[in-house]
């Protein structure tokens, strides 16, 4: 029997799925894309998760699509989710990349789609595409320019040249360099720090982040307590004021 394509775990709050094709570079077919659909589909749904981790089992986080499986007719896109089953429609709740090794083509496109990236400090990123004619499609050059400087993104597109990690680590892409064959741990350390806030309040801080870029100047406030009320008003909330009262840990619910 073959091992699982994509490996899921729940750690202290955190989903971690791990890309399990190491042999193929952790390349995405149609069954990968399924599985990581899945587990976000898992993470947003279940209340005793609260932030995600994704990385790549073996020396590379991912080479982007199986072009073996693209070429025996496979798409790896979910419905709803885009490639990769994240690209189109990354998760609710916050999710921190983890990569050690490549991440190029489709899998930085993965890795663009997570909130937060930690990486080994002799890790790779790249968009190529434009080397084998091809366009970066899966969400490369629709988010590299809100994460570094619009020249650089320009030019890391149009080049297809592949960036270290040292240097997207410099330009703020890269929120904490490891030693290599640290990512993961680091990577879940920060969702753990995550995972021991308030459910519903991370949730809608992840929302109001990414909402606000598209909000009318003056319209923010408003649109903003329309996710903040819910909030305000829970059993959480209350939780978290009363245990800062008795100085002790909150109990989430999630409600």
């Amino acid at each position: 029997m073959s091992d699982p394509v994509v490996l899921t775990e729940q750690i202290d709050g955190v989903q971690v799925v791990t890309l399990n094709r190491p042999d193929a570079r952790n390349a995405i077919n149609t069954a990968a894309a399924e599985a990581i659909a899945a587990a976000m589909d898992e993470l947003d749904e279940r209340d005793d998760l609260v932030a995600g981790v994704i990385t790549g089992a073996g020396s590379t986080f991912c080479a982007g699509m199986d072009l073996k499986a693209f070429l025996a007719g496979e798409r790896p896109s979910v419905p709803g989710r885009g490639f990769a089953g994240i690209v189109e429609q990354p998760p609710a709740k916050p999710v921190i990349a983890a990569v050690e090794g490549h991440a190029i083509a489709g899998g930085f496109e993965i890795v663009l789609a997570c909130d937060l990236i930690v990486a080994a400090d002799n890790a790779v990123f790249g968009l190529p595409e434009v080397k084998r004619g091809l366009v970066a499609a899966g969400g490369g050059l629709l988010r590299l320019p809100e994460r570094v400087p619009y020249h650089l993104a320009v030019e890391w597109a149009l080049t297809g040249e592949f960036v270290p990690a040292k240097l997207a680590h410099e330009v703020h892409l890269v929120s904490r360099l490891t030693e290599p064959g640290s990512a993961r741990d680091s990577a879940l350390d920060l969702a753990r720090a995550i995972a021991r806030n308030g459910p519903l309040a991370v949730r809608a801080t992840k929302e109001i982040i990414k909402a606000a870029r598209d909000w009318p100047s003056g319209e923010a406030f408003a649109l903003q307590q329309e996710l903040v009320e819910p909030v305000r008003s829970s059993a959480d909330a209350k939780e978290g004021a009363l245990a800062f009262k008795e100085k002790r840990a909150p109990v989430w619910q999630g409600r």
